[in-house]
């Protein structure tokens, strides 16, 4: 039964400035409790706060968004009005150029998000074991252990990235990446290929937003009924104005992951649905991303951080789960991706996996595919290509 209580008055007051010291303490404590004193409401970050449009509300599209629409065939006012349900097959942008998301404020209300279904890619048996001779032996299943809160304090950089698709509101996981080309002021998010875009068979997902520190105390569903709009979305709601992903992607990947599971990943820039400043600057945290695709030896322990939504998790909460990387590979012909034993399931795609270099935290991968029992994930290496992508878009999208 939910619960009919009445919200507490957000918590406000300093903000922090993290450094992802819960990752890096995680990942390098993983087989010791970590003391950690209680949260004060003094701790917590000043919340950017998003508002439902009134129901005479009239929502603005900028005019070079309204112009892509209309090259497309796609009438701007018809759009904001409820047009991009409309998944006609031959107006689904597809091509890398193409991708459009106007924010449509208040869209994203707490109950949409919590009706979101998990955007998960479940390799076959047999596509499972493709890979035979390239792939290490599959791990042993790693139990998800539950992120501590405030997520704000243990794991800021993380949260949930939400879109609609032609099956109605989906969900996975991103990361808070750092931007080279403007430093302290990042508003990219690292996620999966296949939370932006569907692959060879569609095209471009929409109302693309990332919410990072989702449901900041963990609350249950029940404790979540009238919650105040800061204890889902502490920092607001972020609307991706450009995402990029791979090609291979784009043309290759299939409900399984197909032969793009090895290019499975995305660069969202994103910008609040209210304010002003960066999301680096708002949350506090981001992290660095390496690009060296290192060998299970060169990592030594990877972590996957992430919002499983598929039962037995529900996706409001956050997990984690640390374990030695593989290799696994679908095809011969394919680069290597990284594995783990882990029982998180769909919603945790395009999680951030991170390992420590140099006494930090940085992003080395991301959620991908996994196999019908949850015993595993596995997600691409990130090498020359992904690095390309990422300075693409720090180079041309960063500034804005």
């Amino acid at each position: 039964m939910r619960s009919t209580r009445t919200s507490a008055a957000p918590r406000r007051g300093r903000r922090t400035a993290l450094a992802a010291t819960g990752l890096v303490a995680a990942l390098a404590l993983t087989a010791t409790a970590c003391d950690g004193s209680a949260d004060s409401a003094s701790d917590k970050p000043e919340a950017t706060t998003s508002q439902a449009a009134d129901g005479g509300g009239k929502v603005q599209i900028p005019a070079e968004l309204a112009g892509k629409l209309k090259e497309h065939g796609i009438d701007a006012d018809r759009w904001k009005d409820g047009g991009w349900k409309d998944w006609d097959k031959d107006k689904w942008l597809s091509d890398a150029q193409d991708f459009v998301n106007p924010v449509i404020e208040g869209l994203w209300k707490p109950d949409r998000m919590q009706s979101a279904k998990e955007a998960d890619k479940t390799v076959t048996t047999k596509d499972a074991s493709a890979g035979q001779g390239v792939s290490d032996p599959a791990p042993a299943p790693v139990r998800a252990q539950a992120e501590r809160t405030p997520y704000h304090r243990n794991a800021a950089p993380v949260g949930k990235v939400f879109f609609d698709s032609p099956d109605g509101p989906a969900v996975c996981s991103g990361t808070v990446v750092k931007d080279v080309d403007h430093p302290g002021k990042s508003n990219l998010v690292w996620t999966a290929g296949h939370c932006v875009h569907a692959g060879g068979s569609g095209g471009w997902y929409r109302n693309i937003t990332f919410v990072p520190a989702y449901n900041d105390y963990g609350e249950s569903e029940a404790e979540l009924t009238n919650a105040n709009p800061t204890e889902i979305a502490p920092y607001g709601n972020w609307w991706a104005d450009w995402a990029s992903t791979s090609n291979q992607w784009i043309q290759g990947g299939s409900e399984t992951g197909g032969e793009g599971a090895a290019y499975d990943y995305a660069v969202l820039h994103v910008k609040p649905e209210r304010g002003s400043k960066s999301l680096e600057e708002t949350v506090g945290a981001a992290l660095d991303v390496d690009f060296s695709a290192p060998s299970a030896a060169e990592a030594r322990k990877m972590g996957a951080w992430g919002y499983p939504a598929a039962p037995p998790y529900n996706g409001l909460k956050m997990f984690k789960c640390v374990d030695i990387p593989g290799r696994f590979s679908l095809s011969p012909a394919l680069p290597t991706m990284h594995r783990i034993g882990c029982t998180m399931t769909g919603g945790s795609s395009g999680g951030g996996w991170f390992r420590v270099r140099n006494g930090k935290s940085v992003l080395v991968s991301n959620t991908s595919i996994g196999p019908a029992d949850n015993s595993w994930l596995a997600g691409p290496q990130l090498g020359r290509d992904a690095e390309t992508l990422y300075q693409n878009m720090s180079k041309t999208y960063g500034g804005r």
